[in-house]
């Protein structure tokens, strides 16, 4: 699997790019890494358990820390802390995020809420 060679957070805009040693590179908004969190909090105790996050139109991340040699905890504004992102996990979501962000848009419709990124929260 790719190693990645440097990740960099754009607080402005809200997006860390991460960029592998295999050439690709991504921009994952800080909302999608949110809603896409590997902790249970949001992923569940077990298959099909997710819960649908929402309201993270405007979070930030608020700390990088390292983890080992293979992963970084993302630290949100919102304070949520749990998951751990390992560099397989950060390039699954790099390299299927129009399709899983398609479906968490879907399942947002289905659940009745509408998404408002360009409020103040």
């Amino acid at each position: 699997m790719p190693h990645p060679v440097a990740i960099n957070l754009k607080t402005k805009s809200r997006i860390l790019s991460v960029q592998y040693d295999d050439e690709s590179r991504f921009e994952l908004s800080c909302e999608y890494l949110r809603v896409h969190s590997p902790s249970a909090e949001v992923k569940g105790h077990g298959p099909g358990k997710s819960i649908l996050q929402t309201g993270k139109e405007r979070v930030n991340i608020a700390n990088i820390i390292p983890v080992g040699t293979y992963a970084i905890k993302l630290v949100f504004d919102d304070g949520h802390d749990t998951g751990i992102y390992t560099w397989d996990y950060l390039h699954e979501l790099g390299s299927n995020k129009d399709i899983k962000w398609a479906a968490y848009l879907q399942a947002l419709l289905v659940a009745g809420y509408e998404r408002r990124p360009d409020e103040r929260a």
